[in-house]
C-alpha cells in the first residue's frame, strides 16, 4: 500500500519480526533442541491439533522469513496451536506480554524453580520482599541479567482474581519434563 512505512530492510513493520515470533513459540514449546520436531512433523501436529492445513514446507519458510505472506486462516491456525492470541504475532505489545509468559513458563519447567515458587506462596509481604532481595543478590553474584521487575502476574488478556488465580488467555506450554 502507498503510504505505508517500510522498514529499513524493505519489510512493512507488521511483519517485521513474524519470524522471530514464531520461532520463539517453536523453541517455548520443544526447549531441547535435539528433540525439536523437524518442520514437517510439526506442521503434521499443528494439522493434526488444530484441524487447519501447514505444510512442513511453509512453515519452515515463515520461521525463517523466508516467507512472509501469511494468510488469516494460517494466522490463527498457528495462534490456536501455539496457545496465543493471533494479535501476538502482529502486535508489539501483546508479543511483549506472551514473551513474558514465556519466559515465565520456560523458568517453571524446572522443579527447583516451582518447588521455590511453591513454598513461596502465602508468605507475607514483607517476607516475599525479603526473598526477592536475596535471589537479586544472587544473580548478581552469578552475573546473571536483571529480571524484568514490573510483571505484574497477569497474562496476555488475563486478569488477577481474589482467589489469586490468572482468568482469560494465558499461554501455557507443556510443563512435562523430559
Amino acid at each position: 500500500m502507498a503510504g505505508e512505512p517500510a522498514d529499513h530492510d524493505g519489510v512493512r513493520p507488521l511483519l517485521r519480526k513474524f519470524d522471530q515470533r514464531l520461532t520463539a513459540l517453536i523453541q517455548a514449546l520443544y526447549p531441547d533442541e535435539q528433540q525439536r520436531p523437524g518442520y514437517t512433523r510439526l506442521a503434521r501436529e499443528i494439522s493434526s491439533a488444530t484441524g487447519g492445513s501447514i505444510s512442513g514446507t511453509y512453515l519452515w519458510e515463515l520461521a525463517t522469513g523466508k516467507k512472509r505472506n501469511v494468510s488469516l486462516e494460517q494466522l490463527d491456525v498457528l495462534a490456536q496451536f501455539f496457545g496465543v492470541p493471533p494479535e501476538y504475532f502482529l502486535n508489539e505489545e501483546v508479543s511483549e506480554r506472551v514473551e513474558a509468559q514465556l519466559a515465565l513458563a520456560t523458568a517453571l519447567r524446572d522443579a527447583k524453580v516451582r518447588s521455590l515458587a511453591m513454598r513461596a506462596s502465602g508468605l507475607s509481604p514483607a517476607s516475599l520482599d525479603s526473598l526477592l532481595t536475596i535471589v537479586n543478590e544472587t544473580r548478581k553474584v552469578q552475573n546473571l541479567p536483571e529480571v524484568d521487575h514490573q510483571g505484574t502476574g497477569h497474562g496476555a488478556r488475563g486478569e488477577r482474581r481474589e482467589d489469586g488465580h490468572v482468568t482469560g488467555d494465558v499461554f501455557e506450554p507443556d510443563t512435562e519434563e523430559p
